[in-house]
């Protein structure tokens, strides 16, 4: 694969200056489900809609359900607008998310939103993760409350992916930057990945720890998503080759944040997230190479939860194995 991506070199560096890192999908063509996707599980539980541009993934007591892209992809901009269930929805989690793990099974890349869903009266959570080359020992998630109720309407949730960096999207604001150093080594996620959104019952980890499980009286569970982006460098599993859907464009086209969502970004930060691998002290008594301490950051998590960013002594949650896609991180349960 390293010399595959070698040889692509030039045409992807040139393609990536010209996705929108803005995260707007705006002026980027919306497809059907049938156009890009096709179902992954669930049997009846997923129902695309007449229009062919909105799919609805069901959780009941009986299974979840999702979709993935036909294509592979190395690198690109990819999007959906997401609607959450509604009311009690502790154990619930819904993923967009990217990964090769059918293909390289012990050296898979990822990048992942999962919504964790949460008891009544709280807000769901969205984590965000990567791994790069089975890097699966070392989590890398960060976790937001939303400012917003994210099953009350549909919202944009969108990756940017290059060979560089990965930015996470709402609604058109980053929230995280992901910068590729040469600390992360190989952890980079850089081998061509899939496209999945799911719903499934993540009740043993994902609500304190497993403390709040899916309580199916509450079911069906349904997730709607819409406005569906896969705007990208397919690539063929076979030939190697790479199919660039990123058409050129004559405006400049900013090549990472600009100051203006710098600013946006640092504010949401500030006030909503809760929890960050860098500053986790249970985990990681020192924090990862690639991490940057900011120190505003690490004494307003500290003040948040003491145990998990500030001592290090070790709490009672668990740690959990990495098919909960990216949950090791329940110290910011609420």
């Amino acid at each position: 694969m390293g010399g595959f991506e070698f040889h692509l070199g030039f045409l992807l560096i040139f393609s990536l200056f010209l996705v929108l890192a803005s995260g707007s999908s705006r002026n980027l063509p919306i497809i059907s489900f049938e156009e890009g996707y096709t179902h992954l599980f669930g049997d009846n539980n997923l129902v695309v809609h007449r229009d062919g541009k909105s799919v609805h993934l069901t959780l009941d007591e009986r299974t979840g359900s999702g979709f993935v892209s036909h294509d592979l992809y190395l690198h690109g901009y990819f999007s959906a607008s997401i609607k959450l269930p509604a009311d009690y929805a502790a154990g619930v989690v819904v993923a967009f998310y990217m990964s090769n793990g059918d293909t390289y099974k012990k050296n898979h890349d990822e990048i992942d939103f999962e919504f964790l869903g949460n008891i009544r009266g709280k807000e769901w959570r969205v984590q965000t993760n990567i791994y790069g080359n089975g890097s699966t020992s070392v989590g890398r998630e960060e976790r937001h409350n939303l400012w917003f109720d994210p099953a009350e309407d549909f919202h944009q949730y969108s990756i940017l992916w290059t060979d560089s960096q990965i930015i996470f999207y709402v609604d058109n604001v980053p929230i995280r930057e992901i910068k590729r150093t040469e600390s992360m080594g190989g952890d980079f996620p850089s081998k061509p990945m899939t496209l999945y959104a799911t719903i499934w019952d993540g009740s043993d980890w994902a609500t304190n720890g497993g403390k709040y499980r899916v309580n199916y009286k509450y079911a069906p569970y349904v997730a709607e998503f819409s406005n569906l982006v896969l705007h990208g460098c397919a690539v063929d599993p076979v030939e190697h080759t790479t199919r660039c859907d990123i058409a050129p464009s004559s405006e400049a086209v900013p090549s990472g944040i600009t100051p203006a969502e710098r600013i946006k970004m640092e504010n949401i930060r500030k006030k909503h997230m809760t929890y960050s691998y860098c500053y986790d002290r249970v985990r990681y008594k020192v924090p990862p190479p690639e991490c940057v301490i900011n120190p505003q950051e690490a004494e307003r998590l500290r003040k948040f939860d003491p145990v998990t960013f500030g001592s290090g002594r070790r709490h009672h949650g668990k740690r959990h194995h990495h098919q909960s896609r990216g949950s090791e991180a329940d110290a910011a349960s609420f």
